[in-house]
């Protein structure tokens, strides 16, 4: 008895993966974010931050010393805070910047009212906040939060990392002293607060140069993790990327 083996090859087509349904509404939802809601919350917060260092500085001001010090704060904020959010507003933080970009066709017109609401927003909470803490010690929270928001958004999120950080690091520090000095001292470094305090041996409210900057900087990683960091920093509205890249690699 002779057995045959026979072998069959059966050429079929390899059906590609079906797009992930999850994966494509989660990217088209983090597409509408990044380009409507991100960059009105990016007017808001840098607005806040501009309105809030340009009232210190005037409420600071105890000198006297005429319009540098609000002049040199004014201009350092807004100098920063343009570096850090350009890349994701254009760094307006002005009604008026926003009609002229919109006039010269630098941004569509569904961005325009919600600019403007949201820099007038931003406006009264930045005014509001200072004049809230005046003159209490929880000014260093809020340079501390200017000064880790410059950081990690300068040097640490790819979506506006710059060259120019540490320029921007330096700029900050000169305005939340020129805007906070008088009124708090504006430490936002408790090792920078610890040293003096352990020279001099003077330990009053030494607590609130530790809790301050904490504070502030536990807040800049919540804004950053929730609303302005980029896709692989935020915790939300997260896309999978294996799935995306498949994607568009069957496509190109």
């Amino acid at each position: 008895m002779t057995l045959t083996k026979t072998e069959v090859f059966t050429v079929t087509e390899i059906e590609e993966p079906a797009p992930d349904e999850d994966a494509r509404s989660t990217q088209t939802k983090r597409l509408v974010y990044e380009h409507y809601v991100q960059p009105c919350l990016a007017e808001l917060f840098g607005t806040t931050l501009f309105v809030f260092v340009g009232c210190a500085s005037v409420i600071g001001n105890v000198t006297n010393t005429g319009l540098i010090q609000p002049a040199v704060a004014h201009g350092l904020a807004l100098g920063v805070l343009i570096t850090i959010f350009g890349q994701i507003s254009g760094g307006h933080f002005n009604p008026v910047v926003s009609l002229s970009v919109y006039l010269c066709g630098g941004m569509e017109l569904v961005l325009l009212v919600p600019y403007v609401l949201a820099q007038m927003l931003g406006g009264m909470i930045g005014a509001g906040l200072s004049k809230a803490m005046y003159p209490l010690d929880w000014y260093a929270a809020m340079m501390t939060l200017i000064l880790t928001m410059v950081v990690c958004m300068g040097a640490v999120n790819s979506q506006t990392r710059s060259p120019w950080a540490p320029f921007c690091i330096g700029l900050t520090v000169t305005a939340n002293i020129f805007a906070g000095g008088m009124v708090s001292g504006a430490c936002m470094n408790p090792a920078r607060a610890f040293g003096p305090a352990m020279a001099a041996n003077q330990w009053n409210y030494h607590w609130v140069y530790w809790v301050g900057p904490t504070c502030g900087a536990l807040l800049t990683v919540i804004l950053i993790r929730l609303l302005f960091g980029d896709q692989k920093t935020r915790i939300v509205l997260k896309t999978k990327f294996n799935v995306l890249k498949m994607n568009e690699e069957r496509t190109s």
